[in-house]
């Protein structure tokens, strides 16, 4: 090799690595709809902290809670669109971009906690998102915090199906939701989810459901006195990124992002499972009761909705509710 090929050699490199410190990290903002002392909140910090240990810094996690990146409505269009980086998305808000997801979103289609991960990080999770990336181009991540979602009103207890006749129950714009409270006998008002508070306020809506958490972080305590553990619905909340910021990523720092997620995801359920029964009795000291009724005539009339949705949404949505029954028995 002549000298000055060496040396063209060596300035190419040299203006390459000063090119890359130069551009500093790549940075994923992410977004979320909820403050950021809520589980979500706790859940990407977590997940920033690690996704800069296994990328040696080269990524860079910037995060905006409280829908200040848009709201969950429209956060999956945008992750679409790439104008937002990264969204955690509530599965009952992907399922309109992506009717397959009310799967997921049907009233106890996951008998208990514990089956969730066996389901969303075994061979039927697995297949799932990888069609829903390939049809949507939109990439997950993680299938974030698991809460059941519990019921609260301001007119009465709930102690069985006969109680919810007459209550007008705010729901996600959800088709599956939608169906639920009507088996239940209430009527469904779907409503976005930045309408709540002042609905329950001016009485427009009587009650809604949602994460224990929220619940509490949202402070509904105040607005709403009775609790119902029907442990109907477990919500889980997508870490969803877009693919124009997933094509930045080099092979390593794209593995890296995944396993910050997939660690960041066991550490908020260890928290959020141990917690469900605490947070239920800081709302009990709130003053909200809290009713346990009996399941047994609310699993059947979800098992109703269940068959409904099999039947009517085409083989491919039959055959994945059949898979799930299959391997949570």
């Amino acid at each position: 090799m002549s000298k000055f090929k060496l040396i063209s050699m060596i300035v190419c490199v040299s203006l390459l690595l000063s090119v890359n410190a130069f551009a500093g990290p790549k940075v994923m903002r992410i977004g979320w709809a909820t403050p950021m002392e809520h589980d979500y909140g706790v859940f990407i910090k977590k997940f920033a902290e690690l996704t800069e240990k296994y990328t040696n810094g080269e990524i860079e996690i910037k995060m905006f809670p409280s829908a200040q990146l848009g709201n969950e409505d429209g956060a999956f269009k945008s992750l679409q669109m790439g104008t937002v980086d990264a969204y955690i998305i509530s599965c009952n808000n992907i399922s309109p971009h992506y009717p397959l997801m009310n799967v997921f979103v049907l009233p106890y289609i996951f008998p208990t906690q514990e089956s969730v991960p066996e389901i969303l990080s075994g061979p039927v999770g697995k297949k799932f998102f990888e069609q829903m990336q390939k049809k949507t181009k939109v990439h997950y991540l993680t299938y974030g915090p698991v809460v059941y979602r519990d019921v609260y009103n301001t007119k009465k207890d709930i102690k069985s199906l006969e109680d919810f006749k007459g209550l007008k129950y705010r729901v996600p714009k959800n088709a599956v939701m939608i169906e639920t409270y009507k088996a239940f006998g209430a009527e469904p008002s779907p409503l976005a989810w930045s309408e709540t508070p002042t609905a329950l306020q001016t009485g427009t809506v009587d009650g809604g459901d949602n994460g224990i958490s929220v619940i509490k972080d949202m402070k509904f305590y105040e607005l709403a006195k009775h609790l119902t553990v029907l442990e109907h619905f477990i919500a889980f909340s997508p870490l969803m990124a877009s693919s124009r910021f997933m094509k930045k990523l080099n092979d390593d720092q794209k593995a890296a992002v995944k396993k910050a997620a997939a660690e960041a995801n066991v550490y908020i359920n260890g928290i959020t499972q141990a917690a469900t029964e605490e947070i239920r009795n800081f709302l009990a000291s709130k003053g909200m009761t809290v009713s346990r009724p009996d399941k047994a005539e609310f699993i059947e009339a979800a098992q109703t909705v269940q068959d409904l949705f099999a039947d009517k949404n085409g083989a491919e949505f039959k055959n994945l509710v059949m898979e799930v029954r299959k391997a949570t028995k």
